[in-house]
């Protein structure tokens, strides 16, 4: 299956799948061309991508790539610390199933400066209540040697399911369904 061959998120409007979302600690918003510059500087870390599908993100021209793509996805949302009113990372909605009722999150990253949950909980958090409103299962799809995802998702609530490919990936899926998730 390819995530270009699964249905738009269409629920109340076209603006669903960007919201602006926050809390205490985090500021969701969508991504815009500007943001390149900003987007960059969290995520020039090689550590970074270690436990990710690509490990050479960090590399100026294999970002670019993904920008581009996250900008054509029109569902990838830039993620603020709002203390600092910086950059810190991104994520965003996708395969979004309406027959199933269900949608994914991912594509997350956070930069390293803001690791140990706290920030990760704030942005999941946000995207899961909001999510819920329209469906009622989200997937979580994990590279199988990114242990750090796979506990931060199952602190979620997320219960491992199966193993799948995905553009050619093999991931580890992990559900949530709304009448587990907690808050």
């Amino acid at each position: 299956m390819s995530i270009s061959d699964i249905t738009t998120f269409e629920v109340k409007s076209t603006n669903d799948l960007r919201p602006t979302l926050e809390n205490e600690l985090v500021k969701l918003r969508p991504l815009e061309e500007l943001d390149f510059s900003a987007l960059y500087e969290a995520a020039n870390d090689p550590l970074l991508w270690a436990g990710h599908p690509s490990k050479d993100r960090y590399k100026k021209e294999v970002f670019e790539a993904w920008f581009k793509d996250a900008l054509a996805s029109n569902s990838a949302l830039v993620i603020l610390d709002k203390a600092q009113n910086r950059v810190i990372g991104s994520t965003r909605f996708y395969y979004y199933q309406p027959h199933f009722s269900e949608i994914a999150i991912g594509y997350t990253f956070i930069s390293r400066s803001h690791w140990g949950g706290r920030f990760n909980k704030a942005v999941k958090s946000l995207m899961l209540d909001y999510a819920f409103q329209f469906v009622n299962k989200v997937w979580f799809h994990i590279d199988p040697s990114n242990i750090r995802s796979q506990m931060a998702t199952k602190k979620l609530g997320a219960v491992y399911s199966h193993t799948d490919q995905l553009d050619s990936v093999l991931y580890d899926w992990f559900e949530l369904p709304k009448s587990a998730w907690i808050g």
